[in-house]
């Protein structure tokens, strides 16, 4: 494969059948523009902000009152206000659809296999709607779920959203402290759980958890069969019933959708919280909707009745950009548990049977399987996969090319990056560009991103700060308790003023496209060159012995040193060979400055529920300072790995 060509080139029939052709025509015509391409439409979406997103609600056929005014007080990212006077249910536009066809598919591991028909989401959502309501929740009202990624959480979440109510989850692995840590922040009105779940074949119990969580949030509990005995765990919990206990009052009738304003709060996220007590970022019913239906109709080329497939739990934001597939029509693919139970081959062998459209996943996952020997390409029948998309962490040039040689040939692969902030994406692909080793195709559409140097200059070719300087319609609606806006605004106003900045260390490359770094706040600063610790993984995780680092910069003599830790595959031992190699590989691979003054094998890496490994908390220990919230790991005991090492005194 050569370095000076594409991974992939988009076809004229490609471009032509794809959803953003026809939006970019459609526009030619309603607004007598001559775009002929991406870069053209994308500039255009910035300048014209407003005729931009009032064109995409009528091509994406939002339901609701538009209103007169488009944007007010656009020029000012805090105060800037999208559709003003729009009316709309969120729920309403996600129930897109009716009848006997798959709205959704269901796999937990390989225990359980469920699909369900619009009617039979419909009939579910509508029942809850009832129980809801005789419970007394309404618009503004909280309802919080600790639940497995199965479809009676999509259901949940509709019931909820259909009558204003704002939607809250985490996955059923958070330990008790840490799903308090999120829940007991906002004050649910209803708390929902499962009986018990599956992880790498074994079964998971939460039973004492439910319990313990309903009576510290004082909240009734829904309990949703899954794997466990949803009685017990309803008898054991007070103010406890099951699901089929909660419904069995109400028949299914018409769903009422309470129309809403656009910033109507839709769902409340939460920082990963590995610094302090997690934030509760509220994101709008509004904005979610158009930017999820932006990214999913034109950048992922997403039709009706096309399989969407993303691993995800219900505590990262990949979980609500998936739901939001139903509103183009979409059949979502859920799994719950472990991708490699029974074995590496599951999600492939989903994929194929089902005929995924789209398979998104997470960059460590492309990793492992690259890792693991496994060649899908040859083992599977993936004909109907048009597009692989890939976040959580940037992607190696290395996974670029194994996904292309191991995984599928003629498939988009789009390298994607935003986050829980936005409940979207800054920069991510489209079907009308080619694909480049390492590279993100661009920035979505609507959206004014920039890489910006430390004295609020653009740059090129030149690593800086990842930039948003106009403001767009999935902007935080606020922060929970913070009702000054200070938190907010110290999130991502502080650095440059009335521009978005959202702490990845990023770089233009000579294609349009971008590269990540990592996180700004994990920048390497050895003798004050800023070096991001994606660089390194780049390199070091490419090498067989090596399965998983994580780097950090340690404060020494008056500066700052780079520290590798390498967790190595298993037989594996840290010799002055490997070391040496180890070092060699990055010298030459990304730079002399770029090499570790120390290099230290430990036997796990800390990460958080959703895989991200968590250089600041490392960091922290390493300094002897507390880490203030471990209930955000998904393995905390990791983190005494790291406390007091030796190797780090000298």
């Amino acid at each position: 494969m050569q370095e000076n060509q594409p991974l992939w080139k988009p076809t004229k029939d490609g471009i032509e059948n794809s959803p953003i052709h026809a939006f970019m025509q459609r526009c030619n015509g309603d607004f007598g523009l001559a775009l002929k391409g991406f870069e053209d439409l994308h500039a255009w979406s910035i300048a014209d902000r407003e005729s931009f997103w009032s064109a995409l609600w009528d091509f994406c056929g939002v339901k609701g009152e538009r209103g007169a005014d488009i944007l007010v007080n656009g020029d000012r990212m805090l105060e800037a206000r999208f559709f003003p006077e729009a009316r709309l249910n969120f729920a309403e536009n996600l129930l897109s659809a009716s009848g006997p066809g798959d709205a959704i598919v269901f796999r937990g591991e390989d225990k359980v296999e469920d699909r369900w028909s619009w009617d039979r989401l419909r009939a579910l959502v509508s029942q809850l709607q009832q129980g809801f309501r005789v419970l007394g929740i309404g618009e503004g009202d909280r309802v919080a779920a600790m639940m497995p990624n199965m479809p009676e959480t999509i259901a949940a979440m509709l019931a909820a959203a259909s009558i204003g109510a704002i939607w809250s989850s985490c996955s059923p692995d958070f330990g008790e402290q840490g799903v308090l840590d999120r829940f007991g922040q906002i004050a649910p009105k209803l708390f929902i759980a499962c009986d018990a779940y599956w992880y790498n074949g074994k079964l998971q119990d939460v039973k004492q958890k439910v319990a313990n969580v309903a009576k510290s949030l004082g909240a009734p509990t829904i309990v949703v069969h899954y794997a466990g005995d949803a009685e017990e765990v309803a008898r054991e919990t007070a103010g406890g019933k099951t699901l089929a206990e909660f419904i069995a009052p109400y028949e299914p009738m018409q769903i009422d959708f309470v129309q809403l304003p656009f910033a109507h709060p839709a769902y409340i996220l939460f920082s990963s919280g590995t610094t302090g007590v997690p934030k509760c970022i509220v994101h709008s019913a509004g904005g979610t909707l158009l930017q999820h239906l932006k990214e999913h109709r034109l950048h992922c080329g997403l039709q009706p009745g096309d399989k969407l497939f993303y691993f995800t739990t219900c505590g990262w934001m990949m979980w609500n950009w998936l739901a939001s597939g139903l509103a183009s029509g979409a059949t979502l693919c859920l799994f719950d548990g472990s991708p490699f139970a029974p074995d590496g081959n599951v999600l492939f062998d989903y994929a194929a049977e089902e005929k995924f459209a789209i398979f998104g996943t997470s960059a460590k996952y492309i990793d492992a399987v690259r890792k693991s020997g496994l060649t899908p390409r040859t083992s599977h029948d993936l004909s109907s996969l048009r597009l692989i998309t890939s976040t959580g962490s940037p992607l190696s040039p290395e996974g670029f090319a194994f996904v292309y040689e191991g995984i599928k040939e003629d498939v988009q692969l789009a390298s994607i990056s935003g986050g829980t902030d936005i409940v979207s994406c800054f920069v991510l692909g489209n079907p009308l560009q080619p694909v480049w080793r390492g590279e993100i195709q661009g920035a979505g559409l609507g959206l004014a991103v920039d890489v910006w140097n430390d004295e609020g200059r653009p740059v090129r070719r030149e690593k800086g700060e990842l930039v948003c300087t106009k403001a767009f319609p999935s902007m935080p609606v606020m922060f929970w308790n913070d009702p000054d806006g200070a938190k907010y605004h110290a999130a991502y106003f502080e650095r440059f003023d009335n521009v978005w900045c959202h702490g990845d260390f990023a770089e233009w490359t000579e294609h349009g496209g971008l590269i990540i770094h990592g996180r700004s706040d994990a920048t390497l600063n050895p003798g004050g060159v800023r070096i991001g610790t994606a660089e390194i993984y780049n390199q070091v995780e490419q090498m067989d012995e090596v399965a998983e680092a994580l780097c950090i910069g340690q404060d020494w003599d008056d500066d700052v040193r780079v520290v590798l830790f390498v967790r190595l595959a298993a037989g594996v031992t840290l010799s002055e060979d490997l070391i040496k190699a180890i070092k060699t590989r990055i010298r030459v691979g990304a730079s002399p400055r770029h090499v570790p003054a120390k290099i230290i094998s430990v036997a796990d890496i800390p990460r958080t529920k959703s895989g991200k490994i968590v250089e600041l908390a490392v960091r922290e220990v390493v300094h002897g300072r507390p880490v203030k919230n471990q209930e955000a790991l998904a393995n905390p005991e990791a983190l005494e790995l790291f406390a007091g090492l030796e190797e780090l005194k000298v």
